[in-house]
């Protein structure tokens, strides 16, 4: 287990002996239950995270304390989002949570940091993950400025049947609410104005899609 990290660096083979030892000196393991909080405000940069199964979440808080949803990270994903130390010019607090049972590698942020300076082959990686975060932040103000939230939330649903492979999703209007960077009450009005459209039944706890071509046909009207 501890030798499967590696196949998450593709920088591996162009690294020295000595950082070799290093990383796998001090790389961490961990398991996390579903609803951890991986890293937060208050916490120490965890530094590079390499997803090994599970699905974790990455997302801001707003001055007001409203979450909104960046990024998900899934098996063999990593993600530098963590590592302020990294990224020293970041200027918002990265919160990452487990939304599954997960399992993950890190390595710790000073480390990273070191075999940037030393590598040319990191250093090019680092740049490349800090590129592809940056996108999705751009990304998501886009959707936040340009997309009305009909067609936000139906991309949502439809995302979130697709990753749990059923119609019918156990997940709470706060917590959609939490993923879009709004408040509980608007997406209830949105959900049930879905129900009159019969797109969705709402049930208990439950949110069925009964009628995915409605929600397909939204999105691209």
């Amino acid at each position: 287990m501890a030798v499967e990290f590696s196949q998450y660096l593709p920088f591996w083979n162009k690294l020295t002996d000595d950082q070799k030892q290093r990383i796998a000196d001090v790389v961490e393991y961990r398991q996390v239950e579903k609803g951890t909080r991986i890293h937060d405000s208050s916490s120490e940069c965890i530094g590079l995270i390499m997803v090994h199964s599970g699905q974790l979440r990455t997302y801001i808080l707003s001055e007001d304390g409203r979450e909104i949803t960046i990024s998900r990270l899934f098996e063999y994903d990593t993600s530098l989002l963590s590592a302020s130390c990294v990224m020293p010019d970041m200027q918002f607090n990265i919160m990452i949570e487990a939304e599954k049972d997960s399992k993950f590698w890190s390595i710790p942020a000073c480390l990273f940091k070191n075999l940037t300076e030393e590598s040319l082959a990191v250093s090019q990686y680092s740049q490349s993950l800090i590129s592809s975060n940056f996108s999705e932040l751009m990304w998501l103000m886009e959707q936040i400025m340009w997309k009305s939230m009909d067609k936000r939330l139906a991309e949502f649903l439809l995302e979130e049947s697709r990753l749990e492979g059923s119609a019918v999703l156990k997940i709470t209007h706060e917590k959609i609410a939490n993923h879009l960077g709004t408040a509980r009450e608007v997406i209830t009005r949105m959900l049930r104005y879905f129900q009159s459209e019969e797109m969705v039944k709402l049930t208990r706890g439950a949110i069925e899609i009964s009628d995915e071509k409605k929600l397909i046909e939204l999105l691209a009207s």
